[in-house]
């Protein structure tokens, strides 16, 4: 986007990427406070709040409860439906699939599927292994098992964009009632594009928001 004349800040959320590995709390409310922090030391208000998966859902928040910080809102394969009980189970069996160490950074991104999912890999004696902790990732999803998010979505005034993989791993039913309490929300279809669309379709995924951006 910065081609396209927009100044870009990324961070890496707490206990993910470089990042403190095991913080005292990975509630919702934490990473909330910590993009807030981000966007007033930096003087960066208003501005346009953009995820993925779960770093939608914390885009999402703050543009529900700090409105005069944002001017619009993306989010990718990202949405406030919940309780979904069985989440911490699946990515505590997901993650215990990888088969760690891995011997070579080849091997890992054939296992993983992109060569940016092993950027955060540490090289050690036996082998690559992933930098963050266990069981801080499996905790950061833990409200999202118990808790659903539509009030917050109803209270969201600022222009939305919701992208979806066409293979995504959203409800089905999920985008229809995001719709139905805000019927102005844009929304796209990415074509062959799963749950990761920026890096299945990042040329695809790039078009469709600069349209939906002021130039």
């Amino acid at each position: 986007m910065r081609s396209d004349g927009h100044r870009v800040v990324t961070y890496d959320a707490r206990g993910h990427g470089a990042s403190t590995r095991t913080p005292a709390t990975t509630t919702r409310e934490a990473h909330v406070q910590d993009a807030v922090a981000l966007i007033e030391a930096l003087d960066l208000a208003p501005v346009t709040l953009l995820g993925q998966s779960l770093g939608g859902h914390t885009a999402m928040l703050p543009a529900a409860s700090h409105p005069e910080l944002v001017t619009s809102l993306i989010l990718i394969e990202a949405g406030p439906a919940g309780p979904s009980p069985d989440l911490p189970a699946q990515i505590a069996t997901w993650l215990d699939s990888w088969p760690i160490p891995f011997t070579s950074l080849a091997e890992a991104e054939a296992f993983l599927g992109h060569e940016a999912w092993t950027r955060t890999l540490e090289r050690r004696e036996d082998g690559w292994h992933p930098s963050f902790d266990r069981t801080t990732i499996i905790a950061s999803v833990a409200e999202l098992a118990t808790t659903a998010y539509w009030e917050q979505w109803s209270r969201i005034v600022c222009p939305t964009f919701l992208v979806q993989g066409e293979h995504g791993t959203m409800r089905p039913d999920e985008r229809p009632a995001m719709l139905a309490r805000r019927p102005d929300t844009v929304t796209v279809r990415i074509p062959g594009a799963a749950h990761d669309v920026h890096l299945d379709q990042p040329t695809r995924l790039h078009e469709a928001i600069a349209a939906f951006l002021p130039a």
